[in-house]
């Protein structure tokens, strides 16, 4: 009888031990979801640098600093875009008929050309003169589309932007871009909208 005791009682234990044991994998597995998480975000983030880096976008949206060896990125304002306010030299023949040449500014911010002139964008998560209230839908759509925040009706995206070539770019390459994007620095620079080739044809 007192093993049949035993045996029930060692039963029993066996259970809770069974049961406490079970219980602790469910935390392990939430926070090895979180690890794996972070994990991913990471190499998101670590894909989207990279991406900036090699697609050359800083060229354009990143100002620039003039030293001994030439233009250089201003690293305090990062893909902020054509510094508003920035005076631009003299167009001393008219670049906006097709055929002649296009010019370029000191900082390569802003382009002129037979579309008008146009300013590098601010890619800064700043909410207001930026893409922070942007989701990856608007994003990607842009890209795609050559338009304004993705809309049928948005104003074109203008040379010397290469959306043509970005547009070719997975899904999965535009997303981590943009995610990247979203962790700079959140810069309030208003860039000039750009200028039709009528108000810059010389009378």
């Amino acid at each position: 009888m007192k093993s049949k005791q035993l045996l029930a009682i060692g039963s029993v234990a066996a259970c809770l031990f069974t049961l406490v044991r079970c219980s602790e994998p469910s935390e392990k597995n939430t926070s090895t979801a979180e690890t794996e998480k972070a994990v991913v975000k990471e190499d998101v983030l670590d894909k989207g640098k990279y991406l900036l880096a090699i697609g050359g976008c800083n060229d354009c949206h990143t100002p620039k600093v003039m030293t001994p060896q030439g233009p250089m990125l201003d690293t305090t304002k990062i893909m902020s875009g054509h510094p508003a306010g920035s005076p631009l030299p003299e167009i001393t023949y008219d670049a906006t008929k097709p055929g002649n040449w296009v010019l370029i500014s000191g900082t390569l911010t802003a382009a002129v050309g037979p579309w008008g002139m146009s300013y590098a964008a601010n890619l800064t998560p700043d909410s207001t003169t930026g893409i922070g209230s942007w989701t990856v839908e608007n994003f990607i759509g842009a890209i795609r589309k050559g338009k304004h925040l993705g809309q049928d009706g948005g104003r074109p995206l203008l040379p010397p932007m290469p959306w043509q070539s970005i547009a070719q770019w997975k899904d999965e390459d535009l997303t981590a871009l943009f995610t990247y994007l979203k962790t700079l620095p959140a810069i309030s620079n208003a860039v000039p909208a750009p200028v039709p080739p009528t108000a810059l044809m010389k009378k």
